[in-house]
């Protein structure tokens, strides 16, 4: 438990977790829930408001208001939109319009937090036309916020913030990506945590920060940092068996890949395995350069009940172009060492990266057709989100594929290879999907029914991940004419 450090002034916090995105299903807010108990350790009264499972979000933050009457509302961020190209939906609009409804009763200091931040910061503090946002790490720097704030001093040596100053969006440096100690917050402190568990939703544990890896597209090293930062296998296991006896048996490791460094991810499995936990874990963020037997084994024994391979191309101009790290040996590694295990295994494609032409979709499909186990999942998405920064945004501009300036890209852009028909790509992928029940798409993640399967699939014992189910839940729906 970390030691309480009290500040000197106590202070009235509201912290609002503003995610209301279910697909493909909810997930418990973290982040914010850390930032939270941060919060309250330091001394602080700290009221959260998690508005995921509410019909009518302003209604309920207005009530919040008048209960609590915050000196300083926090309000947490997860994504800027839901990166579908096909069916782009901006999740900031209504935060704007959140800050708005807030503003009309109260003139409490409006703080912005979340994964979103580290993004567009100033764009997005613009945008929704908050007081400040902290773009460090939260648990660290919300609570050093507080204390300046309420004894009016200046925010200038304040690392991890933006904030607006005579007119003007100001940023200082970041700070340091995580804390040094291990921590998991209480989730049901903050959280009505059965309701996630009874849409199918998993605990999410760290066991690192931070990502080494140059992904064109990735805006990990903007949240994180790109050096790791680990947490101690002990550690993490002890979480795990906290988390059991509590009844959350459902835990999803939620690093940016779980095995890298493979030596931290043996050693995280061999204290799981010693505890013997009871959990049903699983992580879908597992890369094919560090994944072999050896790995597979491990993650049996420490009681893993599925897994997923994130390698996006099985064509190697497309990993080039991407800059994932690995060639298309390693993808085809990776299958020959998932067929033999009986480890579930859930695959991750991303089409229409630089380098995508007609000759790399079909190279990728016909992987995915030959070396996809039926009892497995393979899940394709075409178009990549740009954001600022990246190298992939360099490349759009290069190939004119993106001419907007970058203050314009909050609003969703997305990069599909000028060498190939986006529409000509989707038909492919549903000729492959309806060829082969374990495969799905995005649009499979959007139908309207699929929180009432989680909801039903609970009921009846199913327990996560759903997607091991995925054929016999589109063969269900082939029958009543639902799976289109």
């Amino acid at each position: 438990m970390t030691k309480k450090v009290r500040c000197s002034v106590i202070m009235n916090v509201l912290i609002i977790s503003v995610n209301q995105c279910h697909s493909p299903m909810p997930v418990m807010p973290l982040g914010a829930c850390r930032v939270a108990e941060a919060a309250e350790q330091a001394g602080h009264k700290v009221t959260f408001l998690d508005l995921m499972f509410h019909k009518e979000p302003v209604q309920s933050v207005l009530a919040a208001l008048r209960q609590c009457r915050p000196d300083v509302i926090g309000l947490s961020i997860r994504n800027i939109d839901n990166n579908d190209m096909r069916n782009p939906v901006f999740f900031l609009q209504e935060v704007r319009q959140l800050v708005d409804s807030i503003r009309t009763v109260t003139e409490a200091t409006i703080i912005l937090g979340g994964s979103a931040l580290a993004v567009m910061p100033e764009a997005i503090l613009t945008f929704v036309k908050a007081d400040l946002a902290v773009v460090g790490n939260g648990e660290t720097v919300f609570p050093k916020l507080l204390e300046r704030i309420q004894v009016g001093r200046s925010l200038n040596d304040v690392e991890g913030i933006v904030y607006c100053e005579n007119g003007a969006v100001r940023k200082n440096s970041r700070s340091a990506g995580c804390s040094d100690e291990y921590t998991h917050p209480d989730l049901h402190h903050w959280i009505d945590s059965a309701a996630y568990l009874m849409h199918a939703a998993t605990v999410p544990v760290q066991t690192k920060q931070g990502c080494p890896f140059k992904c064109v597209y990735c805006t990990y090293h903007m949240i994180e940092g790109n050096t790791y930062q680990l947490a101690r296998p002990d550690r993490v296991a002890d979480t795990v068996v906290r988390l059991v006896e509590q009844g959350k048996r459902d835990i999803e490791f939620v690093d940016s890949v779980f095995n890298a460094p493979y030596d931290h991810a043996m050693a995280l499995c061999e204290s799981l395995a010693r505890v013997r936990h009871g959990a049903r874990l699983q992580s879908l963020e597992l890369n094919p350069v560090h994944f072999d037997d050896a790995l597979v084994i491990a993650m049996e024994r420490a009681g893993f009940v599925g897994m997923g391979i994130t390698v996006e191309s099985a064509s190697d101009p497309v990993l080039r172009g991407l800059r994932k790290g690995f060639t298309s040996r390693e993808v085809y590694g990776a299958a020959e060492v998932v067929r033999r295990h009986r480890l579930p295994c859930a695959w991750i494609f991303l089409l229409g990266g630089p380098g995508e032409t007609r000759e790399t979709v079909q190279e990728t499909l016909r992987f995915a057709g030959r070396s996809v186990r039926k009892q497995d999942v393979a899940f394709f998405n075409v178009g990549i989100r740009i954001y600022p920064g990246t190298e992939l945004e360099s490349i759009a501009r290069r190939q004119g594929v993106l001419t907007c300036p970058p203050e314009d890209m909050l609003t969703p852009v997305f990069y599909s290879s000028p060498e190939v028909d986006a529409d000509w790509m989707i038909a492919e992928i549903k000729k492959t999907r309806d060829a082969h029940v374990n495969f799905i798409t995005s649009d499979s993640l959007n139908r309207s029914y699929l929180p009432m399967i989680q909801r039903a699939g609970s009921f009846l014992g199913l327990r996560p991940p759903l997607w091991r189910h995925t054929r016999y839940i589109r063969r269900g729906l082939k029958l009543v004419g639902l799976d289109g």
